[in-house]
């Protein structure tokens, strides 16, 4: 009763046209007893489902992907760091898509390291001043839409010379590898168009047309998620990485695509969502912040065809945000939310996480150990965490230092 009294309390916070759905009751109207009909059968149904109605499918690892290391220091940022610069072919072909991997490795830990694995918005080489990175030559966004625009350093669409640590106030790599973590990095670009005019024409989608042109088709936060996990495949080839260890992680759509790479793929030890928002951690049947209309007409290349169907119906869906969390139970997952970033929603980024807990207090976990939001600035953390922060839309060293705790309590 205490577990589904969860449900109710959340409920009652959200006011929805329709009860939030329950992650624990199966397709056939029973309820999930044991641990085995969670894992064979009521997990299975819900990432059928998301399949289905939201992300679309996507597709096996390709047998004939390769990595090619193509460069390597290992006295990089003055001997602190290993930095290894990995090509991902995807279908095995040098001039087919490829997937850059960029790797700091912590020369002072000994045997192999946890990692810290996220794809960022503007390149490898804006996420550090390092001279020797790989600088990108996907497609860039330029305009409004990229905010390192005016420092002159995309033209015609590519990066330049001038693009290199742009972005590097987002990633603290100095601080994630003193405490003993590697960081592992690949350009969005590389691997889904992020235009919503060229949507699904470029990347990793051109390599599987039977995938698209359907209602379930096979989605750019899919993409980026699928990515990830190509991803994980070669850091599990990597005597320098703990493979056991790592964390998925991202902020914004990329944090859409994280949590969906660690509801499907259960190799990643930690998932990290860092202002989600809609069709991320926040709850649709709250009906604040942005919806899905928006999502299905600004994006129309993030989700599948099927998801359209759910326009103006945000507070009436079957299904919800809450069990793409559940889908990582047992394993922790933090949530984190900035209380000026109204568009994600932090209330409903919180009521996402709490709903979640109910899964794992099933499997036997803490969950997340707050009956109401936090106060600002302040970190709880059982086996979910969360925290809502000053400010807006960013990731803050402050966010870095909640992921770099939680993933000491779990990891060491």
């Amino acid at each position: 009763m205490v577990l589904y009294g969860l449900l109710w309390l959340v409920n009652s916070y959200l006011q929805a046209q329709t009860p939030l759905p329950d992650p624990l009751l199966m397709n056939n109207g029973q309820r999930v007893k044991t641990l085995e009909q969670w894992h064979t059968q009521r997990r299975k149904e819900l990432l059928e489902l998301f399949a289905n109605e939201m992300y679309g499918h996507s597709p096996k690892r390709p047998a004939e992907m390769r990595f090619e290391v193509f460069e390597e220091d290992k006295k990089a940022l003055n001997g602190k760091a290993t930095r290894r610069q990995v090509a991902v072919y995807i279908n095995g072909k040098s001039d087919g898509p490829r997937m850059d991997l960029l790797i700091y490795i912590p020369n002072h830990v000994k045997g192999r390291v946890p990692a810290i694995l996220g794809l960022n918005f503007w390149g490898n080489h804006a996420v550090h001043p390092d001279p020797n990175i790989r600088i990108t030559q996907s497609w860039m966004e330029s305009g409004k839409g990229n905010p390192y625009a005016n420092h002159s350093c995309v033209v015609n669409h590519q990066a330049t010379e001038a693009c290199r640590g742009t972005n590097a106030n987002q990633w603290p790599i100095d601080s994630i590898l003193d405490r003993g973590y590697a960081l592992v990095t690949a350009y969005r670009e590389d691997i889904a168009s992020d235009d919503a005019k060229t949507g699904l024409q470029k990347g990793v989608h051109t390599l599987y047309p039977e995938l698209q042109n359907k209602g379930d088709n096979f989605g750019t936060i899919a993409a980026w998620a699928w990515a990830l996990s190509r991803a994980m495949d070669y850091l599990e080839t990597d005597k320098a990485i703990d493979a056991e260890k790592v964390a998925v992680f991202g902020w914004s759509r990329l944090g859409k695509g994280a949590l969906w790479a660690g509801a499907t793929d259960e190799r990643f030890a930690m998932v990290i969502s860092n202002e989600s928002g809609a069709g991320g951690a926040k709850l649709f049947h709250r009906g604040v912040g942005e919806n899905i209309r928006r999502l299905c007409t600004v994006f129309p290349h993030w989700y599948a065809a099927n998801f359209k169907k759910y326009m103006d119906k945000d507070t009436l869906l079957p299904f919800d945000q809450h069990e793409v969390i559940a889908l990582v139970a047992p394993r922790p997952v933090y949530i984190a939310s900035a209380v000026d970033d109204k568009g994600a929603d932090p209330e409903g980024e919180f009521a996402g996480a709490k709903a979640a807990e109910v899964v794992y207090r099933f499997l036997g976990k803490e969950g997340l150990p707050t009956e109401k939001i936090p106060i600002l600035n302040t970190s709880v953390q059982g086996q979910i965490g969360y925290h809502i922060r000053s400010g807006g839309h960013d990731v803050t060293l402050f966010d870095w230092q909640q992921y770099l705790n939680f993933a000491d309590k779990h990891f060491k």
